[in-house]
């Protein structure tokens, strides 16, 4: 991958990227979406690259998926679906186009290009990764499925698709404890994220076992953290992420996933809410949510934000970044998250 000076030199060569007042008069639809977040002068940068990449995007048959981690510029700016790891890899079935474009990590396009193999799936930038998938090999389910013999395995979607091959089903955040109620036995494996599993053991009827996985960005929260926050301020409502530790957790009003934290914040409208999550996840909702006062604190996923508008534009001008999987890989991951899919629909989740 190039540098981003570079990109944009390159980029310029082809474009007409100056930051203009003109240009961003002329998306102000989508700049109403941001501009709580992004001020206009910022937009006027934004705008040349967004009217390039949703111009480009008829020319090259593409979609856009983003993750609700993405920045607002590309959330509300080039995304023509956004949503959690569930909802994005539901959608990559749907599409109709011949190229999609994954806003997200590594794992997330590898997802979309298991489900589409005869689509292009690109990834604005192949170096993001993801501590969490990263945690976790094939090796390490043959490891812990021979130390609980029988024992179906529950993957997190946020894994590689040679783990997703070497697992029985797949789960996300909002559905882990349908998926892991609906197995088989009494005890069931969970993989990568030690603090999901945890989280969903409380709540599951099984006996939930797991890899000691966890997520950069969530696990830095501490508890006593949140106690202080609510000491200072005790009408705030705190919202948290499953890949919390349970700790965390046990102190929030309401967890859930991506999707679920943005329903719920929807729903209820507090005066003052504390989204224990990703930085980019109160951003990208605040415009839409005046009333409701977003606290800090929040970590950044330093994975994520490798995706740029940069990066998405000169993806789609030179077709590069593209995402493939072994066949036969893919053909057993294919598997498990199908399952995961079609069992969500039948629970209705």
């Amino acid at each position: 991958m190039l540098a981003t000076n570079e990109i944009k030199s390159l980029l310029a060569e082809h474009y007409d990227l100056t930051p203009s007042m003109e240009k961003a008069e002329a998306t102000r639809d989508i700049y109403a979406k941001t501009k709580r977040v992004i001020s206009l002068a910022e937009w006027a940068v934004y705008a040349p690259y967004v009217i390039e990449i949703n111009r480009l995007k008829k020319e090259r048959n593409a979609v856009v998926l983003a993750h609700n981690y993405m920045t607002p510029e590309i959330y509300h700016g080039v995304a023509d679906f956004v949503g959690d790891s569930l909802q994005l890899a539901i959608k990559a079935t749907e599409v109709e186009e011949q190229v999609i474009v994954q806003c997200g990590v590594h794992f997330m396009a590898e997802t979309s290009k298991i489900l589409n193999p005869s689509k292009t799936v690109l990834i604005p930038d192949m170096s993001a990764g993801c501590s969490l998938a990263e945690s976790i090999t094939a090796e390490g389910i043959a490891e812990i499925r021979a130390k609980y013999p029988g024992a179906p395995v529950v993957s997190y979607v946020n894994t590689t698709a040679e783990v997703k091959a070497a697992s029985d089903i797949c789960c996300t955040s909002a559905n882990a404890v349908q998926i892991v109620d609906a197995m088989e036995g009494n005890t069931v494996i969970m993989t990568p994220d030690q603090f999901l599993a945890q989280n969903v053991a409380a709540q599951s009827k099984k006996n939930v076992v797991w890899w000691a996985g966890s997520c950069i960005v969530h696990e830095l929260y501490k508890a006593e953290d949140l106690r202080a926050y609510r000491e200072s301020d005790p009408d705030i409502k705190i919202i948290a992420h499953p890949e919390c530790t349970p700790e965390v957790v046990a102190e929030a009003d309401f967890t859930g996933s991506t999707r679920g934290i943005i329903d719920w914040v929807h729903e209820h409208k507090p005066a003052k809410v504390m989204l224990v999550t990703e930085c980019s996840m109160a951003t990208n909702i605040s415009d839409e949510l005046p009333e409701v006062d977003f606290a800090k604190p929040c970590n950044l996923c330093p994975y994520m934000k490798k995706i740029t508008l940069e990066k998405i534009l000169w993806s789609l001008h030179t077709m590069s970044e593209e995402v493939v999987v072994d066949p036969e890989i893919a053909s057993k991951a294919r598997l498990a998250v199908q399952r995961m899919i079609e069992l969500s629909k039948s629970l209705n989740i």
